[in-house]
């Protein structure tokens, strides 16, 4: 059964139609992979399933519930989390700090209760302390100990985006969108992040939505394919049969 659906997405930014009846649909469990040239549409399908678009039409539904008009907060309440092409992590706070933030829909003491926080049986102190277990045990998982208590501006960039990595994974998502999360890597960096997405979907079993350039990690990684181009479908298959595809051929790489 179909997670997260997409239907005759469309919307423009003035006269440029950046997507065009955008159709499909991602099963619990899959990994997902989204590709296609620059300015293809790819990013802008994100920013609709997370609210920060609202298209010009379309639908969306995850696990059958329609979101296509529910702001960011609302979609990551409902269990889907994303990451950005760019990062957006507060530079001057620490790993550990950045985490914390992804529980922000997770916090249900009020700001009272926060600011008297006066004994570990308090319940603003319990709730800390669960939140800071969770947020350890992703630490661990990405291997982050060494970062866990340096400000993020510190950070060689790929340990950053490990760091935007997790602080999606600290929502604790049923769905994961991931935006270009291997850009800027080295050789060994992308090799552990294959393995750390896979680990994700088989060990967390979060559904992954992939938007990724490296042609290599998403032939490897994906179990099927979209591919956009002038914000158009031309294709939908398993990787093996998208990166043959003629529509595929063309877009990338011209007539010739």
């Amino acid at each position: 059964m179909a997670q997260l659906k997409v239907e005759n997405l469309s919307i423009s930014f003035g006269g440029l139609k950046a997507l065009s009846g955008v159709t499909f649909a991602v099963n619990k469990g899959e990994i997902y992979s989204i590709i296609g040239p620059n300015g293809a549409g790819k990013t802008t399908v994100f920013n609709c399933v997370s609210g920060i678009y609202k298209p010009s039409s379309g639908r969306i539904f995850f696990k059958e519930r329609e979101i296509t008009l529910l702001k960011p907060h609302q979609v990551a309440e409902v269990g889907i989390a994303r990451t950005f092409q760019n990062i957006e992590l507060f530079a001057h706070m620490t790993t550990m700090d950045n985490l914390m933030l992804g529980r922000h829909t997770k916090l249900k003491t009020g700001l009272w209760a926060g600011a008297t926080f006066l004994t570990r049986r308090s319940r603003a102190a319990r709730e800390e302390i669960r939140n800071r277990q969770v947020v350890e045990e992703i630490i661990d998982f990405l291997e982050l100990q060494a970062a866990r208590d340096q400000r993020v501006i510190n950070l060689p960039y790929g340990t950053q985006k490990l760091v935007e990595l997790g602080r999606a994974l600290a929502l604790q998502p049923e769905v994961l969108l991931l935006d270009e999360p291997s850009a800027g890597m080295n050789l060994e960096e992308k090799e552990n992040l294959i393995f750390s997405i896979r680990d994700i979907r088989d060990d967390f079993g979060i559904t992954v939505l992939l938007v990724e350039h490296d042609m290599n990690l998403v032939m490897g990684i994906s179990d099927r394919v979209l591919a956009l181009n002038y914000g158009q479908v031309i294709a939908e298959e398993a990787p093996q049969e998208v990166q043959k595809h003629p529509e595929v051929l063309k877009a990338y790489l011209g007539e010739g």
